[in-house]
């Protein structure tokens, strides 16, 4: 903060000694530092406090290995920050943290998931598989005794507080954990409420009455013995499941059909017949899902032709905008030309809105029916601009143009500009045409500077999500295929469906796509790189 110096201010500096002086500026220092201490004790005690919370809900879900490493990085980032020696890690810390969570772990997450059977069906642990066919196919047992239960909630989590009516003992369980005995409270023989748990009124009972019926405790740890549920709320009663399940075997029975279902280790209970119970379990499978996703006729196909068309959009997309941007910077270069200023606000408008807004707004004005182009341009015409798949190939890429040419044009006006004048009088004095100046002069000195960007644009064009889903939401679809993609889909969009629609979600078959995704995104920057560099050495 700096200090209005003023006469009194100056006679007060010049009749203070040199011991007074220095005595100020440490007194200065020593309380710059303590606010500085201040606001990083305040900062790290909200890290400290997310950290704890993280830690807290890592805990009851039985995950130790995050558990370990969340507070291992806490004990760590208190360490660093409260050391007055490590220095350089104060500010590399941050950026080596981010870039672990953001970056390494959400890739070697995704390699890790393109190698199970993870989707729908199989989204949980063994245990938890047994658990939800357990409890899918419970029905009530006929002389079974009436339990008094009370509904409980801790952390969003429904349980059952349980008494046994033989001989009054209380007990608790939720869906995940089952019935335990507990030290409840009790009011007129039955527990009414439990320490950590909140007791829910009737009418929140009411309320929320689908969940409640929906809890099925176990009874005990052996998923035979059936489950406690309720209907009510007030009364609960025991069920047993049809399914009769032998840990010993590893096997599931269906004890209405006496159909034996065993683990052939494809993450569910199978019988002979090849017939699956669901939900099943997360288990590693190694490359099947790349397999599959290059021999599965029904896959390979849409597979195939999604890659091509991602390539050919990707390049298209790159050229056009390149070649019309760089059209419009060489007329921006000519001096004659007035109004420059205006000319650049409105072709830079494009670029200014959010892209997947502009990407909507063009699909309501490519609408078939009541669209602006086909009402007002071609005067009621009903062309299927978004509908056709040819025609819907060519929109995506026209509206991609319009979207990308201001960014190519910002480019490469910076890039021209950059030339020396030198270079094309030079060209002028040795008799080249302005066409020979442009190519073999302008044309190479501008690639080297834009090679780069034009590599990244391919990149980003390559995933370019938001057009996609936003314009065609990939369509028109193909037929006769087992995923839900079509004409239009690039391969960033095809995993997204394959991951998040329809009613079969399959992760693992998703990421394996991603991963290879990846790979040619990746092989294609370091090639495309190492011919940027000899084009450098070149010029």
């Amino acid at each position: 903060m700096t200090q209005t110096l003023t006469p009194e201010t100056d006679e007060k500096a010049a009749a203070q000694t040199p011991r007074q002086r220095s005595a100020a500026r440490t007194a200065d220092a020593a309380g710059g530092r303590l606010r500085w201490l201040i606001a990083k004790i305040a900062l790290l005690a909200v890290v400290d406090a997310v950290a704890l919370y993280a830690v807290f809900v890592l805990f009851l879900h039985s995950e130790w290995l995050v558990l370990a490493v969340v507070a291992a990085v806490t004990v760590l980032v208190n360490w660093i920050y409260f050391s007055r020696k490590q220095i350089p890690a104060k500010y590399l810390a941050p950026g080596i943290i981010l870039l672990i969570v953001f970056q390494i772990f959400t890739l070697t997450y995704t390699a890790y998931i393109g190698f199970t059977n993870y989707g729908t069906g199989h989204n949980g642990s063994k245990d938890q598989a047994v658990a939800s066919l357990m409890r899918s196919s419970l029905v009530r047992v006929e002389d079974s005794p009436t339990y008094d239960v009370t509904v409980v909630e801790q952390f969003g989590e429904l349980g059952l507080l349980v008494t046994d009516p033989t001989d009054g003992e209380t007990s608790l369980g939720t869906n995940s954990q089952p019935l335990q005995p507990v030290d409840a409270t009790m009011e007129g023989g039955k527990a009414v409420a439990v320490e950590g748990w909140t007791t829910l009124t009737f009418a929140d009972v009411l309320a929320r009455s689908n969940e409640v019926e929906e809890l099925a405790v176990a009874y005990s740890d052996d998923p035979n013995d059936g489950a406690i549920r309720t209907q009510d709320g007030q009364k609960g009663y025991l069920y047993t499941s049809t399914l009769l399940y032998d840990p010993a075997a590893d096997t599931m029975t269906d004890t209405t059909t006496g159909v034996v279902y065993a683990d052939t280790g494809e993450g569910a209970f199978t019988a002979e017949s090849g017939e699956q119970l669901l939900p099943g379990w997360q288990v590693f499978v190694g490359f099947d899902n790349f397999v599959r996703a290059l021999t599965d006729t029904s896959i390979r196909g849409p597979l195939l032709a999604v890659t091509a068309w991602t390539f050919v959009f990707a390049a298209i997309s790159v050229a056009s905008t390149f070649f019309l941007g760089l059209l419009l910077a060489l007329l921006f270069q000519n001096k004659r030309m007035r109004f420059k200023n205006g000319y650049r606000i409105m072709l830079i408008l494009p670029y200014a809105f959010p892209a997947f807004l502009s990407a909507l707004i063009w699909a309501g004005m490519m609408n078939e029916s009541f669209g602006f182009i086909n009402q007002v341009i071609f005067g009621g015409a009903e062309i299927p601009w978004l509908t056709d798949p040819l025609l819907a190939k060519i929109s995506v890429l026209i509206v991609n143009l319009w979207l990308g040419f201001p960014y190519m044009f910002l480019v490469c006006m910076g890039a021209l500009q950059g030339i020396p004048e030198e270079v094309s009088e030079a060209g002028v004095m040795d008799g080249a045409s302005p066409w020979q100046i442009f190519r073999r002069i302008k044309l190479p000195l501008l690639l080297v500077t834009v090679t780069p960007l034009l590599i990244a644009s391919f990149a980003f064009n390559f995933n370019n999500f938001n057009l996609i889903y936003m314009l065609t939401g990939g369509g028109p679809r193909f037929a006769d295929v087992s995923i839900p993609v079509g004409h239009t889909d690039i391969l960033i969009s095809m995993v997204y469906k394959v991951a998040f629609t329809g009613q079969n979600r399959d992760y693992g078959l998703a990421s394996a796509f991603t991963i290879l995704i990846f790979i040619v995104v990746a092989t294609i920057a370091i090639v495309s790189f190492r011919k940027t560099k000899a084009l450098e050495e070149l010029n």
